[in-house]
């Protein structure tokens, strides 16, 4: 799938594919299969160990990981999101006190912290959660066409985990120079630990 040229092209027909294989799922699959994701995380070393995590506000069509999000908030712990700069039309991390006064609906209706909540340097995240609409074993990753994650996840030196549905990891993807690697996946049955270059 690697060796064509015409990678854009690879990459939206797949994530059309992929987009109408996760609509066509029931709202109770989705759910049990959040509810999964949860319950495996919290065994992880690397969600106990983390100091500071980058979750992400679920779409529709995404696991929902807002319990462990609500979880870490009540616990005091260091929990960001997402949140889009207009000005630099990129998206920072920003740390969330409380899950229901400290958000907003920002661009593309997805909710992010609002803008009285304080940035948070890259660096200082130990856990970085990626949503996305296809992953393989090697870590590669397929968003939904923008780029801004991957702009994000590449000034980041925290652990990559990316979270979906079992359906959604493939035995490869196509990849471009620009696009980051993720160290794992998390999904409802499997923790993955990607290892470069093994497909």
């Amino acid at each position: 799938m690697t060796g064509s040229q015409d990678i854009p092209a690879q990459k939206a027909a797949l994530r059309s594919r992929m987009q109408e294989s996760l609509r066509e799922l029931p709202a109770a699959v989705r759910r049990e299969a959040s509810e999964q994701v949860c319950r495996r995380l919290r065994e992880r070393t690397e969600w106990l160990g983390a100091r500071a995590v980058l979750f992400y506000a679920p779409l529709g069509d995404e696991l929902d990981l807002w319990p462990l999000f609500r979880e870490r908030l009540a616990e005091g712990r260091v929990t960001a999101l997402p949140r889009f700069r207009a000005d630099t039309k990129d998206y920072q991390a920003a740390q969330v006190f409380d899950a229901d006064k400290d958000m907003v609906v920002g661009r593309y209706q997805i909710l992010e912290p609002a803008p009285a909540c304080p940035g948070l340097a890259l660096n200082q995240l130990d856990l970085i959660l990626v949503p996305g609409l296809a992953f393989d074993r090697t870590g590669r990753r397929l968003g939904r066409g923008a780029g801004y994650y991957d702009r994000l996840l590449g000034l980041t030196s925290g652990r990559l985990c990316g979270v979906g549905m079992d359906l959604q990891v493939l035995p490869s993807l196509p990849v471009e120079p620009h696009d980051r690697h993720l160290d794992c996946i998390l999904t409802p049955t499997r923790w993955i630990t990607c290892v470069p270059g093994s497909v």
